[in-house]
């Protein structure tokens, strides 16, 4: 019931500015950069060592109701990241909607971002150590294998996995 209870504090304290649902609980150790930006839907449960990290004022993260992000998940936002209700993050997960441009005239500090929104969509299960890269839609019911690299979309109820993820089944 404790735990509980500081999870909860947690979730108003470290989210300040944001928008927070009913019951959400987070973990400690999570750090949040520029928390305005987000909305967290009800019954959200963050575990320890999560990095929410959204990198311009403009940037918008969107978590919608019951889902789960597992101890040391990553989300990197420059545009836009929304994610589906009852979806799950599994350990160690990053996802980032940008990539830095990489121009050969230019070094690559002088280049700046292209971004471009990720969707998740709703009941997905997203495996430990998987990578969601920019620009990417995962369609509802869909798995993602873990260590998995996601660079193009996944269609609902898809099992994808590899590097570079490719279609590997479908869920039943």
């Amino acid at each position: 019931m404790i735990r509980l209870l500081l999870g909860r504090f947690r979730a108003k304290l470290l989210l300040r500015g944001a928008r927070v649902g009913a019951k959400c609980s987070v973990g400690a150790r999570v750090h949040v950069r520029n928390g305005r930006g987000i909305t967290l839907g009800t019954r959200v449960e963050i575990e320890h060592d999560v990095y929410l990290k959204l990198v311009t004022k403009e940037a918008r993260l969107t978590i919608g109701d019951f889902v789960f992000i597992g101890r040391g998940c990553e989300i990197d936002v420059a545009d836009r990241v929304t994610i589906g209700e009852h979806t799950l993050l599994a350990p160690g997960v990053f996802i980032v909607d940008h990539a830095h441009k990489h121009a050969r005239r230019l070094r690559l500090d002088e280049q700046g971002i292209e971004s471009a929104a990720v969707s998740i969509g709703r009941d997905a299960w997203i495996g430990a150590g998987a990578i969601i890269l920019h620009g990417v839609t995962i369609g509802d019911g869909a798995i993602v294998g873990a260590g998995a690299v996601v660079t193009k979309d996944v269609a609902p109820y898809a099992i994808v996995g590899g590097v570079p993820a490719r279609v590997i089944g479908e869920r039943g």
